[in-house]
């Protein structure tokens, strides 16, 4: 046993296995307001015990207003977000015409679902269009798709669902939401071991 070792009482982090694959071990939630959505997420990617980055950004930007909120395997989550990035890419080109949300939220579904064997893969898709305002859309693992006025997801969400249910309200203001979201990423931090690092929001 190494120094560092016989300090801490335990094996260093250069034993830490690193050789797996990168998950985010995460907290995403989204939140519907009075005029928008407000979306968050914690920062830490995990390697099995090993923390492989604790300021990466899991909040991925897919139009001018519309985001994804990415848990589960960093690669997988990453590619499903560049292939919709691209595709809602070529979309606003032949139409025009900016992607709705409901677009964005069903691209990423599709992809989800078609890779289901391949994919660990869980998203809440957010933002905001012109017909029918602020959205929020789960698609966990598997490929589902589920409209709901707030979502949560990723390993730290199981800590939370009875605070959202006695906390989250109809009609919130920007300012209320974007406080509600940071409060509730913050005690999935507290909580859950493979969430952790800073809040990322995005509004």
């Amino acid at each position: 046993m190494d120094a560092a070792s016989s300090l801490m009482g335990g094996p260093s982090s250069a034993d830490a296995p690193t050789d797996g694959e990168h998950r985010m071990g995460t907290t995403i939630v989204g939140v519907c307001y009075a005029g928008g959505v407000v979306l968050a997420a914690d920062s830490r990617t995990s390697t099995g015990m090993y923390v492989a980055n604790r300021a990466s950004d899991k909040i991925s930007q897919l139009t001018d207003n519309v985001y994804v909120c990415r848990s589960g395997s960093a690669a997988d989550t990453q590619v499903i977000s560049d292939y919709v990035r691209y595709f809602l890419h070529q979309h606003t080109i032949q139409l025009g015409q900016p992607a709705t949300v409901k677009v964005a939220s069903n691209l990423v579904r599709l992809l989800a679902y078609q890779n289901k064997s391949m994919l660990q893969a869980g998203m809440i898709v957010g933002g905001w269009d012109k017909y029918e305002g602020g959205q929020i859309y789960s698609v966990p693992l598997g490929g589902t798709i589920l409209r709901q006025p707030f979502a949560i997801g990723g390993s730290g969400s199981s800590y939370l669902y009875g605070l959202m249910d006695h906390e989250w309200k109809e009609g919130m203001t920007q300012e209320e939401a974007e406080k509600f979201v940071v409060k509730v990423v913050s005690l999935a931090i507290a909580r859950d071991g493979a969430s952790g690092g800073v809040v990322r929001t995005v509004t």
